[in-house]
């Protein structure tokens, strides 16, 4: 849907507005600070350090011993976000010069786990002789989290041509409010090639958001090979769109080592039929193709091919299995399958939960908790396993009726939180809150978290990043945040997510302007800052 251009003008007038608003407090001495998400505690001061070309990493003291090279990779790419690929060929003379960063992690333990200790602290002191910035953390996750908080307090100095820090002293104590923090894609309706996802993941760092949901197959195509039925991924639309099970190796592996855990989905038994073109036996007729074959028991033996061969790669505590939009006439209009479901009493109500509930005993049998979207909950939530997630999507009111039933939840209500639908402004990400009607403390407890969501109907390599940004950011915030740090009113953070959407442009990352619908392109020709 194109935007209106009225309403692109105003909402480019409020944009500009706010930021010229923020750029005089700060000339009045106010300012702002400059971060995103907002920390949980921030203490600054007044004065400019520069940060040396050869900025040092000093893990002496620290528990750690990074044998995985985790925050060695990490600090290198901090360098690089930091100077931009700007030449760093200025004077250093009579400069207070930031000489290196002093990490210490405390614990041994760098397998990226559901849940792990995110927190950490970072200082950097106004003086020292030498000046060195301190993180503390208690893993090594939250040490990547302090030095990307690092890297956004600082800057190019175009007339001494070297990286500046402004307003030293710097104390920010900071952690997650939610653990599970997601972005959705969708490689079913269109193949992203490996080098995008990893772009994806990197750009998902930037705010803090830490789980990768891979919505890998859908009926449209199934583009990952499976060992165990290696037939399976006839399915993809070509031969060259697919993903080798050592290509989702090497995308957990990646993202791992960026503090990302992957939650790999298969959608069952609906949105199938893509299955079927490698094992028809999967489908119920060749005229009525899914949802899967309720009555055929090698459909449970395919599926628990797949997850076998997922828990040997994708190591998270979660599988997604889908369970949404299921239609299921094609079970009563194949002669077969209705002739199964009236000798085991079933109609075909009882026919999805029993498919449901088997797939996700399977998963169980993995060692995998399971994941579903909110139909399994509405139709028959008194009946799924306690090991259940429910993933919300249709709407609101969901989320409190599944922690009230004692089930953990996820929230991605999609008129909020659906980057697909460009008319979703980032506003409304933002003030989207996942414990709304919500009050009892062990019942917001079972809320996870929340996870924006890029179908990929309408989207492939060329458009991906600038339908994602800045609009996942404005809920990473919401995600991240402590609740009462949060603004009540959006106009309050848009000049700082404005400035968050040009350092992702710095950085490489195609953020699509704020005015405007979601993916939208610049109204005029402006500074950044004011799009």
């Amino acid at each position: 849907m194109p935007p209106a251009p009225r309403l692109v003008l105003a909402l480019a007038v409020t944009v500009t507005a706010c930021c010229a608003a923020a750029a005089a407090a700060a000339a009045a001495g106010g300012g702002r600070v400059d971060l995103w998400p907002m920390p949980a505690s921030v203490s600054r001061g007044a004065r400019t350090l520069y940060v040396a070309k050869d900025l040092r990493l000093s893990t002496a003291g620290s528990a750690y011993a990074d044998g995985k090279a985790i925050l060695a990779d990490a600090f290198r790419r901090m360098l690089a976000v930091v100077q931009m690929d700007h030449a760093i060929n200025g004077s250093y003379a009579g400069l207070p010069v930031l000489a290196g960063v002093k990490v210490a992690v405390h614990s041994l333990d760098d397998e990226l786990k559901f849940g792990v200790d995110e927190s950490y602290k970072l200082t950097v002191p106004a003086t020292g002789n030498p000046i060195y910035a301190q993180i503390e953390a208690q893993t090594v996750f939250g040490a990547l989290h302090a030095l990307e908080t690092f890297s956004q307090l600082c800057y190019f100095d175009f007339i001494l041509g070297v990286t500046g820090l402004h307003s030293a002293p710097w104390t920010i104590v900071d952690a997650p409010r939610f653990p599970y923090r997601g972005l959705l894609i969708d490689t079913g309706r269109h193949y992203l090639p490996i080098p995008v996802i990893k772009g994806v993941i990197d750009s998902m760092t930037y705010s803090k958001l830490n789980v990768l949901h891979w919505h890998i197959v859908d009926e449209q195509s199934f583009p990952l090979e499976i060992p165990s039925y290696p037939k399976l991924s006839n399915g993809a639309y070509s031969y060259s769109e697919k993903y080798t099970m050592n290509d989702a190796l090497d995308i957990v592996q990646y993202a791992e080592k960026r503090g990302v855990n992957v939650l790999a989905e298969i959608d069952v038994p609906g949105h199938s039929r893509s299955w079927g073109i490698g094992y028809p036996a999967l489908s119920p007729s060749a005229t009525c193709q899914q949802p899967l074959d309720v009555s055929n028991d090698f459909t449970f033996k395919v599926i628990d091919g797949i997850l076998s061969d997922f828990s040997k790669v994708f190591k998270f505590k979660f599988v997604h299995l889908g369970g949404d939009e299921v239609n299921t006439s094609c079970w009563t209009t194949t002669p077969r399958i209705k002739t199964w479901l009236v000798q085991h009493g079933m109609n075909e109500s009882d026919a999805y939960r029993y498919f449901v509930l088997r797939a996700q005993q399977i998963a169980i049998k993995h060692g995998y908790d399971i994941i579903n979207w909110e139909e399994t909950f509405n139709n028959f939530g008194d009946k799924l396993d306690r090991k259940t997630v429910v993933h919300n999507w249709l709407g609101g009111g969901v989320a409190e009726k599944v922690v009230s039933a004692g089930l953990r939840c996820i929230v991605s209500n999609q008129d909020k939180w659906y980057l697909d639908h460009l008319d979703a402004l980032w506003q409304g990400f933002y003030m989207n809150e996942p414990w709304t009607n919500i009050y009892n403390l062990e019942q917001r407890k079972l809320i996870l978290g929340g996870e924006v969501c890029m179908w990929g109907e309408h989207i492939d390599a060329s458009d991906i990043q600038q339908t994602i940004w800045p609009r996942a950011a404005a809920a990473a915030e919401r995600l991240w945040t402590p609740l009462e740090k949060l603004a009540k009113d959006p106009a309050v953070v848009t000049a700082r997510l404005a400035r968050f959407r040009c350092l992702l442009n710095e950085r490489g990352v195609a953020a699509a302007p704020l005015a405007g619908y979601g993916r939208t392109t610049p109204s005029e020709p402006d500074s950044c800052i004011r799009q």
